[in-house]
């Protein structure tokens, strides 16, 4: 059965292709976080131990809620390593930095998929997509805070 949710196919891929961008984008923050999580050392250990790991678990979800609009709009997600890779504005950490470093580049990443799902809303809106537009809004007040709360702990 074909989709007639008021939005054409071209506007559906249009809006997709900046939710896969955010999507890789929310990935690869995620397995950054992750890693974080289980690298950290230092003064700091347990608090940021504990701190990486809500948000690790947050993006988590996120990553499935943004993949999931893709699907709601008829398209295939990406889903692998290198599909993620090419449409990332993550940075990647091969190496285990010191704390004060894995902050500075959560703030990073967080504000880069801040400025990749505010491109995406605007599309979105464009192409009369509300609620793929209500749910990149959300996700962009999560990163802005996030950023703000890892920013928070440098001064």
């Amino acid at each position: 059965m074909s989709i007639d949710i008021g939005i054409a196919k071209k506007e559906r891929v249009a809006v997709s292709e900046h939710l896969s961008k955010l999507l890789a984008d929310t990935y690869s923050l995620y397995l950054k976080t992750h890693s974080f999580h289980w690298n950290v050392t230092g003064p700091h250990f347990r608090s940021l131990h504990t701190m990486f790991e809500e948000q690790y678990n947050e993006l988590w979800t996120a990553a499935d809620e943004v993949a999931e609009r893709i699907r709601t709009l008829d398209v295939y997600a990406p889903g692998s390593y290198s599909q993620f890779a090419k449409l990332t504005s993550i940075k990647e950490e091969t190496g285990v930095p010191d704390w004060k470093n894995m902050i500075e580049q959560l703030v990073e990443g967080h504000e880069a998929a801040a400025a990749t799902a505010r491109q995406a809303i605007r599309v979105a809106a464009d192409d009369g997509d509300e609620g793929t537009a209500d749910l990149i809004t959300g996700r962009l007040k999560e990163h802005e805070k996030t950023a703000w709360m890892l920013r928070s702990m440098l001064k």
